[in-house]
């Protein structure tokens, strides 16, 4: 089954950033795109007409073959109308910063967008139009399966070589021994906890795509270990989860996560849990397991 991607754009400088990027995953992954671009004000048509003809054309240079759609009005409720008339496997926006603190550093519209559609959704913020280096922030946990597996392939088609972190919180003293396994890696990856079973499956998922992994722990505020990790590894992607509100309607952002989509200066793969999959139409489990056991 092949991997469906809307990249969508409004002609700016950014959503040209998040189409080159875009191209980069569609090539490396064989997929089909679809370039879905929304005009919201009169006298924008031309600009990003010329704006979707360019990534266009840079994807035929790649052999990738893309359907260029036009729309007008508001963006979101135009993405999530495409996003529910077609299935797609992955949505790509441009991301701007609008404010430096507070609640919606980006654009609200992220945010928003991101609440609101069932595919996992890449905010395309910085300048990186390359894939070299990912970041995929684990809580030890199985609901991260989903984001590992298509961090996997995207990593596995663009080359790109991944580091799986996971960020442990300071224990009571009491657990000094504990403490002391679950720093040194090789330890807690050999061991039976629960931690390092899920570590270990979440590796040799990686391993098993011919992705090159590395395993990081880090210790203290989750958050700030997070953005160090990201600062002090020169990473283009980081990959993190969200899960669905108790409505079941829409889509919500946890504190981490909203604040590595505020803070993090480069592209960001928001990926569904995986009962959010359960809850979606689209064939995202189907390929990603066609693929896996391909």
């Amino acid at each position: 089954m092949t991997m469906k991607m809307l990249i969508c754009s409004d002609g700016s400088e950014q959503a040209e950033r998040a189409i080159r990027l875009g191209a980069a995953i569609a090539t490396g992954c064989q997929a089909e795109v679809t370039l879905f671009g929304i005009v919201e004000a009169r006298g924008q048509t031309t600009a990003l007409l010329d704006s979707l003809k360019r990534g266009q054309a840079l994807l035929q240079e790649k052999k990738i073959q893309a359907e260029l759609i036009t729309k007008s009005g508001d963006p979101i409720p135009e993405i999530i109308k495409r996003t529910e008339e077609a299935n797609y496997d992955l949505v790509v926006i441009g991301a701007v910063r609008k404010e430096s603190r507070g609640l919606f550093w980006m654009s609200s519209k992220s945010y928003k967008i991101i609440k609101a559609i069932k595919p996992p959704v890449l905010l395309v913020a910085g300048k990186s139009t390359a894939l070299k280096r990912m970041l995929i922030c684990s809580g030890g946990r199985s609901y991260i399966d989903t984001a590992v597996r298509l961090s996997g392939h995207i990593a596995r088609g663009t080359g790109a070589a991944v580091t799986l972190l996971h960020v442990m919180p300071e224990p009571p003293a009491l657990y000094a021994r504990l403490r002391r396994m679950e720093e040194n890696v090789a330890m807690l990856l050999a061991s039976n906890s629960e931690l390092g079973l899920n570590l270990r499956h979440e590796k040799e998922t990686l391993e098993a795509l011919g992705v090159p992994v590395e395993v990081r722990l880090r210790r203290g505020s989750v958050l700030e270990e997070i953005l160090r990790e990201i600062r002090d590894g020169n990473y283009d992607l980081v990959v993190t989860g969200s899960a669905l509100s108790q409505s079941l309607r829409t889509y919500v952002l946890g504190n981490i996560s909203r604040e590595i989509v505020n803070r993090a200066d480069r592209a960001v793969l928001v990926v569904r849990s995986h009962q959010t999959l359960e809850q979606s139409s689209h064939g995202l489990r189907d390929w990603l397991s066609r693929l896996t056991a391909g």
